[in-house]
């Protein structure tokens, strides 16, 4: 299957991967049998890829459902699009991200809801997805003057993307995504980073926030896979928890890579931060 240049996110995501592919593709291995990704977010390592055969995850059921839709029903998602762009301004906005909070909201067909979250997404200070601590969406409004809320073609070929390739998805834990996995196949985990500052420890994307017991479960994790002769890349903070939890150079290689971090709320924050890529097998 020849690689599709027009498919690429449709979303923006916390911690997104797209300035760092250039570091990342050479790490890949060259034959994968089924390619895994259990904390897909934003999918840009895997749309850069296009696996034909892969099994992707994520704990957001917003999210997974908006890439659902775009398989099943790309069509009426790009018609609900349209509507949003028509109909967009600040209290239409605030209008739409209130839905959640409604008895109702479960009402809304699994089209809408996609709709929803894209709408919410390119229109939203940052493009910046966030829960608070009950589960609603709670971005403020972005004043952007021509936002790009309907990316028709994107979403056609993603969609073609998605029914032409073998894709499992599914929502959820992580761990699901891992069971029974054979030589062969690959996994990268992109998690929740560890935070590097008590500062920026927001859970982001889900209400339940991935903490440093998390992370030991994930190089657990690592360990099993490593084990059962898996190979797997993961992209995390440059953190003391995090070099000292993947510190068996027996089974672990880190490099540390640079990547910018334009999501902060304070714009000193913003720039160039060192992060790990750690991964289990000799680079080809």
């Amino acid at each position: 299957m020849k690689k599709n240049i027009l498919i690429a996110p449709v979303l923006k995501w916390v911690g997104g991967k797209r300035q760092l592919i250039s570091d990342i593709e050479p790490l890949i291995p060259k034959k994968i049998s089924t390619y895994v990704e259990p904390f897909v977010g934003g999918g840009a390592i895997l749309f850069h890829l296009q696996p034909k055969k892969a099994i992707i995850n994520d704990f957001n059921k917003e999210l997974m459902n908006v890439y659902q839709v775009i398989k099943d029903n790309p069509n009426e998602l790009i018609k609900v699009l349209k509507e949003h762009k028509e109909l967009n301004s600040e209290d239409y906005f605030y209008e739409i991200r209130s839905l959640d909070r409604r008895d109702d909201f479960e009402n809304l067909s699994s089209v809408q809801k996609a709709g929803r979250i894209i709408y919410l997404n390119k229109t939203c200070y940052n493009g910046l997805f966030r829960v608070n601590r009950a589960g609603f969406f709670n971005t403020p409004y972005g004043k952007y003057k021509n936002p790009s809320i309907v990316n028709e073609v994107t979403i056609k070929a993603i969609s073609n993307y998605f029914n032409s390739a073998n894709i499992k998805f599914l929502t959820g834990d992580y761990k699901e995504a891992l069971k029974s996995l054979r030589r062969g196949a690959f996994v990268y985990f992109d998690p929740p980073y560890m935070p590097i500052s008590s500062s920026s420890s927001f859970t982001g994307y889900t209400e339940h926030g991935f903490d440093y017991e998390k992370q030991v479960e994930l190089r657990d994790e690592c360990l099993k896979l490593h084990d059962r002769g898996v190979k797997f890349l993961q992209s995390n903070s440059y953190s003391p928890e995090i070099l000292e939890l993947y510190s068996d150079q027996k089974v672990f290689n880190i490099e540390i890579v640079k990547a910018k971090r334009s999501i902060n709320s304070q714009s000193d924050k913003r720039g160039e931060i060192s992060e790990v890529l750690i991964y289990n097998y000799e680079k080809e």
